[in-house]
């Protein structure tokens, strides 16, 4: 048992998988420097992006068709690209019906992990979203609070500016503070956790050992393969790369695209090294946890198992 992966660590596959992430962005970012055409360009600290009129790319500019529709809408094509796969896949339950299993409920039940975790981040976290307090707590502020206190907006309105959404409903800018990337946030979530849920499945054969280990309630090392229940184990029949899987991959390869055009145009390193740090820390608490904790493990089972 000494010889065994720890659970707390990724497998050979993970580790694959997890550095395509920090490679992406040091790839855009590298472009972004050697690229004449991108360093020659106006940049606008305030938006974290080029001047739209004089962008270097097409991709550079926030009104992109792919940043509009997909990247702004990251969530709602993770979500049904998901479940679709959930519901069409064999190691899940009868194909294309709504039946439920046990691996269903559990899918969706991770799901709702990464979710809560990306409304926390981008959207709500007992008022105002986790950037916009790191934004507030690094010294960033709206920068119509300053015209609040020379008059030109009362004073008991500025409670509307603790986020940036609504500081830019006003006409305002977010100014002075750390602001983390939602785009790097998404994509790196979306995407890892996509890839979680179906290579597990896809990839899984009698001839390939999972290198994926747990620690049980006696506090030893197994693999994840004695999660299985054989007496209530899925019968897979037909092909593992279905329709729902391919269409996964094409969300994944989307993604991965838009990350590449995000690290070339937008943000800062920081910025966008801090946005992977808290997309990837969502990751191991949804897929990490539970092969350390038996309890959390029981209810939320892992991919493939």
């Amino acid at each position: 048992m000494s010889s065994r992966r720890q659970p707390f660590l990724p497998t050979s596959l993970e580790t694959v998988l997890l550095a395509i992430f920090p490679a992406t962005l040091v790839a855009g970012s590298l472009f972004a420097l050697l690229d004449p055409s991108a360093r020659a360009a106006p940049y606008n600290a305030a938006t974290q992006s080029h001047v739209a009129s004089t962008a270097p790319s097409y991709f550079a500019k926030k009104s992109n068709i792919f940043n509009l529709y997909f990247v702004k809408q990251g969530w709602a094509w993770i979500t049904v690209s998901y479940f679709f796969f959930l519901f069409t896949h064999p190691s899940a339950g009868p194909p294309a019906t709504l039946a439920v299993t046990p691996r269903r409920v559990r899918g969706a039940l991770r799901w709702a992990m990464v979710t809560i975790w990306w409304i926390f981040v981008t959207q709500w976290f007992f008022g105002p979203p986790i950037i916009d307090r790191g934004f507030l707590l690094t010294g960033g502020q709206c920068e119509l609070v300053e015209q609040a206190r020379t008059g030109k907006v009362e004073m008991g309105n500025t409670k509307q500016f603790l986020t940036g959404v609504a500081c830019k409903a006003v006409g305002g800018k977010w100014s002075g503070g750390h602001d983390i990337s939602g785009h790097v946030f998404l994509l790196v979530l979306g995407s890892m956790f996509l890839l979680q849920e179906v290579v597990h499945v896809t990839l899984r054969s009698p001839a390939r050992r999972d290198e994926r280990t747990v620690f049980m309630h006696d506090g030893a090392i197994k693999s994840a393969d004695v999660e299985i229940q054989p007496s209530s184990g899925v019968v897979i029949e037909g092909p593992m790369w279905t329709l729902g899987a391919k269409i996964v991959l094409g969300v994944v390869g989307l993604s991965l695209y838009m990350l590449l055009m995000t690290a070339a145009y937008f943000h800062t390193w920081f910025e966008k090294f801090t946005g992977l740090i808290v997309a990837l820390s969502g990751i191991f608490v949804v897929y990490f946890l539970p092969r350390i904790l038996p309890a959390v493990r029981s209810i939320t089972g892992m991919p493939g198992v």
